[in-house]
């Protein structure tokens, strides 16, 4: 007999991502049909109620379980298991760590600064940075646009450079931060106000076999008339003085007060202007290099399609690429800030856009991305199989990374595919695609 089991434990604290872990696992138990674990969030309660659960009053600071089954005692019994290895110390380091940004500077060994804490807090952790003359990545999100102004200001006058807020992806000289793909070294220096956008580039340029120098993260918003493009000005100096840069793309999810460009050829990818995947293939051309085919697994679900596209994305540049050639249909992106305030990002954590997909009508096109790379979630299609074959819908999906990237693109196209899912490598052709479905 099928029976839900509802927990609101008071001030327990987890991070995102560990409770996604105990989710997974106790979705994977027999007898278990549902489960999710997750910070009392108002968006994760409504997930839950969403679900079908009846839930009492709980604060965000408080830990949510909510799980249906034939077997919940057994579920219980688990995840008193799983919380207890997260709350279990872990071995006592040697001596005390840096506590602060400003204390690590001191410790010395780096020259840049890696920022990902809640959003009220990241201003102060990457001034320190800035100040102590180090270039700065700043993941967080949630950064006042007003904090972003004078973090910029204050790097254009010690001479260094901020990648973000909100910057998820940077390659820099092969190591990747954040979310990045395994790209091979090469020529091709990007410049990002959007990391899918970059992510989605630099994929298909290592497809085509062309690799990349540098990836500078810039921030969403760092080409708005608030910020002025200072990021970006900077990062395309950097690029225009470094040997090993020959061609750059600047990336960005709209046009802006774009700096001078410098020297070196600059190719643009602004989102309404140029799709991605022509972006791409105009890069190769400036660099002599032929335009392949863009590996793609086209197929038919047997669904009928009567209705309308519905995009269920993980990133806003391909979401807004997407619709701008799609030209209809109703569009989400999971990644925006609403969506990732007390859980993963959904490159990370799936869940959201699993049970979306349950919420479409018998007719419909889901068109959706899943992004491979590094900080993304290891096996996506583990999880996507399942929801593909539970869809009304007919599915096609973008597939972003690369044949180095530890989910192992064929694989992950091989899954997909087979669970019914049309797979392309390019989110511009996928979208015409699915236009083309109806």
């Amino acid at each position: 007999m099928t029976r839900d089991l509802v927990l609101v434990r008071r001030g327990v604290y987890h991070d995102s991502v560990a409770l996604m872990r105990v989710s997974r696992a106790l979705s994977e138990l027999p007898g278990v049909q549902v489960a999710t674990v997750a910070m009392a969030t108002e968006l994760n309660q409504g997930v839950a109620r969403d679900l079908g659960f009846d839930l009492p009053a709980a604060e965000p600071g408080d830990l949510l379980v909510a799980i249906r089954g034939q077997d919940v005692d057994a579920a219980a019994d688990e995840l008193d298991r799983q919380l207890g290895a997260l709350s279990s110390p872990s071995v006592q380091a040697a001596e005390q760590p840096p506590l602060t940004t400003r204390a690590a500077v001191r410790a010395g060994g780096g020259n840049l600064v890696l920022v990902s804490v809640p959003g009220e807090h990241a201003f102060c952790e990457a001034m320190d940075a800035v100040e102590a003359g180090l270039d700065v990545m700043v993941f967080s999100d949630g950064v006042p646009v007003e904090q972003e102004v004078l973090l910029k200001r204050r790097a254009d006058e010690q001479g260094v450079l901020v990648m973000g807020p909100d910057c998820g992806t940077a390659i820099i000289a092969g190591a990747g931060l954040g979310f990045a793909n395994v790209v091979r070294p090469g020529p091709v220096g990007v410049v990002a106000a959007s990391g899918t956008g970059a992510q989605q580039i630099t994929s298909l340029l290592d497809l085509a076999g062309v690799g990349t120098s540098h990836v500078l993260g810039v921030g969403g918003r760092d080409l708005t008339p608030e910020v002025g493009g200072r990021s970006t000005a900077r990062a395309l100096r950097l690029l225009d003085e470094d040997p090993a840069t020959r061609l750059i793309v600047l990336v960005s999810k709209a046009a802006g007060a774009v700096p001078e460009i410098p020297k070196k050829q600059v190719v643009s990818a602004i989102i309404g202007e140029i799709d991605l995947t022509a972006a791409a293939e105009a890069a190769l051309r400036a660099l002599g290099r032929s335009v392949p085919d863009w590996p793609a697994w086209p197929g038919w679900s047997g669904k009928p399609v009567t209705g309308t596209i519905r995009g269920i994305y993980s990133g806003g540049t391909l979401c807004a690429e997407a619709a701008a050639i799609a030209g209809r249909g109703e569009f989400v992106d999971y990644g925006d800030d609403a969506y990732t305030r007390g859980r993963a990002h959904p490159m990370i954590d799936p869940m959201l856009r699993v049970e979306a997909m349950t919420k479409v009508d018998r007719g419909d096109v889901v068109l959706m991305d899943v992004v491979l790379g590094h900080g993304a979630d290891p096996d996506p299609a583990s999880w996507l199989v399942h929801a593909i074959h539970r869809c009304p819908a007919t599915v096609v999906v973008a597939l972003v990374g690369t044949e180095g990237d530890p989910q192992d693109l064929h694989r992950q196209a091989a899954a997909l595919r087979e669970a019914g899912a049309s797979v392309f490598t390019s989110n511009a052709q996928a979208a015409r695609y699915a236009g083309s479905l109806l």
